[in-house]
């Protein structure tokens, strides 16, 4: 097994990204309650809109309902899932209208202005002022910058080659689906996250599908080879063509300026289309020209409350930094759920609230081929990494009772402390309730929650949706007797 260098650290952490939950964007104004009194008519400006963004509008609406809300997005819509792309592609979503979530008529009804294709070009914190593309400087009282992120730029020759997609923009997204149905090969670029889904969509839609990746295993930098090689076996059976320890080299062109292959440190794979899904970096030129501090990730950094370096400037999403819970180590590209609640108290805070952004232990979990794969916190390749002592415990088992029809595999294992046995990651792989599972975790390792704790936890017994020994509760009994066995 390779082990992850010291360099490659905080990248373990980028990996944990894009597609592991769908955004949710509405604007929830009605469910907050005013927390304090503010002055009327503030300006407050949030550029990008994403669900990090929109979260900073519905929370700044929340707190200050008198307040000017602007929100500024190069893009033509907001309020859909770039998550459901995949899905949309490998067609278990029907259409790409069913990602959006919100109209445009609810962000008016809410009182929040959005300005559609508006780029910002500059930011002058001294004044208090957002530059306008061809438009005059906008003042604000209050600014929350959520510009997201954009795909790690590969770095080899033929970048500019007609087939290459990078997943994000939605309606990008319905014109390359058309180009799909004409597409025979596939190439994608690393098995992250997004990669992941993609490979999984592309099978599906019966195109012959490669995936070259520098890692030794699907997410290499994230999960344990144990837990993603039943995704890997179920690829294979849907016709994926895997190239692990493979190193893009170029894009390959034909005569006409269209992708014809990519040139690897394995050979050339021919093909018709790329998908370059490369880790997440911040989108921060903007916020880095006008003077806003940046951390060992690249992305912004932030207090508790989201505020950067610049009084009166907020921030949230894929542009931060985050702390991890286990030891505060940075982490940049977390999940939607992490943009939108950290988009939540960065807009409260800019109207005048003080709310607070914990660190995170990051629970994440996504499809992979006919597998649900997850976890929490630390696997044991990246605790190997970091050169934490600790002690594993697996158990194999089971959805539901085993007689009920589509039980499930699932294979659960945490990683603990020696000694006290305290949780501070798990891994799973299974058929159906991983994302419950991680979700719990993510909880249990906050808690400081121990194996003594997860041997003896209560659980559901139903036969439809749960099993009478929880996989979890197993796991940690091996573990708590191979260390009374020692």
């Amino acid at each position: 097994m390779r082990l992850v260098s010291e360099n490659q650290l905080i990248y373990i952490f980028w990996n944990v990204q894009h597609s592991v939950r769908k955004l949710v964007y509405r604007v929830h104004v009605k469910v907050f309650t005013r927390e304090v009194d503010t002055t009327v008519g503030q300006n407050i400006i949030v550029i990008g809109g994403g669900g990090a963004g929109l979260g900073a509008a519905g929370g700044a609406k929340a707190v200050d309902p008198s307040a000017s809300v602007t929100v500024f997005t190069e893009n033509e819509d907001v309020a859909y899932s770039p998550c459901g792309i995949p899905f949309v592609h490998g067609k278990e979503i029907p259409s790409f209208e069913a990602l959006f979530l919100a109209d445009k008529q609810s962000y008016v009804d809410a009182g929040i202005e959005v300005r559609y294709q508006t780029k910002i070009t500059a930011i002058d914190t001294s004044t208090k002022t957002v530059q306008i593309e061809s438009d005059q400087p906008m003042h604000y009282d209050s600014l929350v910058i959520s510009t997201g992120f954009s795909y790690a730029n590969p770095g080899v020759p033929g970048g500019e080659l007609d087939g290459l997609y990078y997943v994000k923009n939605i309606r990008e997204a319905m014109e390359w689906d058309k180009r799909l149905d004409t597409v025979k090969k596939a190439v994608v670029v690393e098995a992250s996250p997004l990669g992941v889904e993609m490979i999984t969509a592309l099978a599906h839609r019966g195109i012959e599908t490669h995936v070259i990746d520098p890692n030794p295993w699907a997410l290499g930098e994230l999960a344990d080879p144990d837990i993603v090689e039943l995704a890997q076996e179920s690829w294979a059976e849907l016709g994926v063509t895997m190239h692990w320890n493979t190193s893009l080299q170029e894009f390959l062109g034909n005569e006409s300026g269209a992708v014809r292959g990519v040139r690897t440190s394995n050979g050339d794979i021919e093909c018709d289309l790329v998908v370059v899904a490369t880790h997440k970096v911040p989108n921060s030129e903007l916020a880095v020209a006008a003077g806003l501090k940046t951390g060992s990730t690249g992305g912004l950094i932030v207090d508790g409350g989201m505020q950067t370096s610049a009084a009166g400037v907020w921030a949230s999403g894929d542009i931060c930094e985050i702390p991890h819970g286990l030891g505060g180590l940075p982490l940049q590209g977390l999940t939607g759920s992490h943009a939108y609640a950290q988009g939540k108290v960065a807009g409260a805070n800019a109207a005048g609230g003080n709310r607070t952004y914990n660190p995170v232990y990051v629970p994440w979990g996504m499809v992979a081929g006919k597998w649900m794969i997850g976890g929490v916190a630390l696997g044991e390749v990246t605790a190997n990494a970091l050169g934490m002592p600790h002690v594993v415990a697996v158990a194999d088992g089971i959805s539901r009772a085993r007689y009920y029809p589509g039980v499930k595999k699932v294979r659960v294992k945490l990683i603990a402390e020696p000694g006290t046995l305290r949780l501070i990651g798990a891994q799973m792989v299974g058929g159906e309730g991983i994302k419950e599972r991680a979700d719990f975790l993510g909880v249990a390792v906050k808690a400081g929650l121990t194996l003594h704790d997860l041997a003896t936890m209560e659980n559901v017994y139903s036969p439809p949706i749960g099993a009478l020994n929880e996989p979890i509760a197993v796991a940690a009994q091996k573990g708590v007797a191979s260390q009374m066995g020692r």
